[in-house]
């Protein structure tokens, strides 16, 4: 697979703009975005051409390659990178995780937070790893009903614990900016397995957790 990597500076080894940037991309990927956001351009009744939108159809196409990057992420592969045997069976939570993926009926964003808690039963897995399991999923084409179901079932077909939790809230900008422009309205889903489904106290415990302040 072709990548292209661009590193911004004048070529002495200095940087010139203050900073370096480094971006990976698959170069033929862009190149054929590039075209069709060209277009996208002219049909919108703007000239591609003019100086401040020259570049704007492979800026827009890379911004659009890390925008749905979670496609080459393999989410129970990142679990299963920092998975470790210990007998802890309380619950783990890991709460207000910066989410933003992309509504697939309108490619506009939806941002907000995860919350994910679990109940080990003989392996736990780095806290760092949760969070990237929600990147992996979000970065991608979503609603976010499937977006819910799918971090809580990679938790529990990874680590088999005894439980799984999962909390999203979010603000969806295809209900903002347009349709019915209802700009305070938040959408909050849930999905659970295990004990957060059969014992009541537990899904009270996780819920009260996740909605108070500790620090």
């Amino acid at each position: 697979m072709a990548k292209t990597i661009e590193k911004i500076n004048d070529g002495s080894g200095i940087v010139t703009d203050g900073y370096n940037k480094i971006e990976t991309w698959n170069a033929e990927n862009i190149e054929e975005l590039s075209t069709i956001y060209y277009r996208v351009l002219e049909l919108i009744g703007e000239d591609p051409e003019r100086e401040g939108l020259k570049r704007t159809p492979v800026r827009v196409a890379k911004a659009l390659n890390y925008l749905t990057n979670g496609y080459s992420m393999n989410a129970e592969e990142i679990l299963k990178s920092a998975m470790f045997k210990e007998e802890y069976k309380q619950m783990v939570i890991v709460k207000d995780i910066d989410l933003y993926s992309m509504c697939e009926h309108h490619m506009l964003p939806f941002f907000g937070k995860a919350h994910v808690a679990y109940i080990p039963d003989g392996y736990i897995t780095g806290l760092s790893k949760i969070a990237r399991v929600v990147e992996a999923f979000s970065r991608r084409l979503q609603v976010q009903e499937r977006l819910t179901t799918q971090i809580r079932n990679c938790i529990q077909d990874t680590l088999h614990p005894l439980g799984v939790a999962v909390v999203i809230e979010a603000q969806h900008m295809c209900m903002q900016i347009r349709g019915v422009q209802k700009q305070n309205s938040v959408t909050t889903t849930s999905a659970f397995t295990g004990i957060f489904l059969e014992q009541l106290n537990t899904r009270e415990e996780f819920i009260h957790l996740i909605g108070t302040k500790l620090h």
